[in-house]
């Protein structure tokens, strides 16, 4: 089911400073920010190569990042994204095995454009995790 790792999301207290330090301290090529006020976020990615950073700032009131900064005022790994080929086939494949899908089930898009669902992150060690279509 699962194909690559596509990104690591970060929670940053400050997008700007966050993309400052990857691009002049790491040497590493990031993105423009981009706004994606039905996620509640703010994003920025960095590319590493063979996979992506995703730096997450709230965006407005009820994000779920301002309540992960709360709570990790530094910041830190916010989750996982994995590339699935069907996210339906996959979502009903992890819901027949017990897995919590977040929200309402249904997929909203994401920051590339592509269908996204959210795993509960007590059925995965802790991990919030992400699934993206590829």
């Amino acid at each position: 089911m699962l194909g690559r790792l596509n990104h690591v999301a970060l929670a940053v207290p400050d997008l700007v400073a966050a993309s400052a330090a990857y691009r002049n301290t790491l040497g590493a090529r990031v993105g423009e920010p981009q706004a994606l006020p039905e996620h509640g976020v703010t994003v920025v990615f960095v590319d590493v190569g063979n996979t992506k950073i995703e730096l997450l700032e709230p965006l407005g009131e009820g994000s779920p990042i301002a309540a992960f900064l709360e709570k990790n005022p530094s910041g830190g790994m916010h989750h996982l994204c994995y590339e699935v080929e069907d996210i339906l086939a996959a979502r009903d494949q992890l819901k027949a095995a017990g897995a919590r899908v977040l929200a309402d089930g249904n997929p909203k898009i994401g920051a590339h454009g592509k269908p996204v669902l959210f795993l509960h992150p007590k059925d995965f060690f802790g991990t919030l995790i992400e699934l993206e279509q590829s």
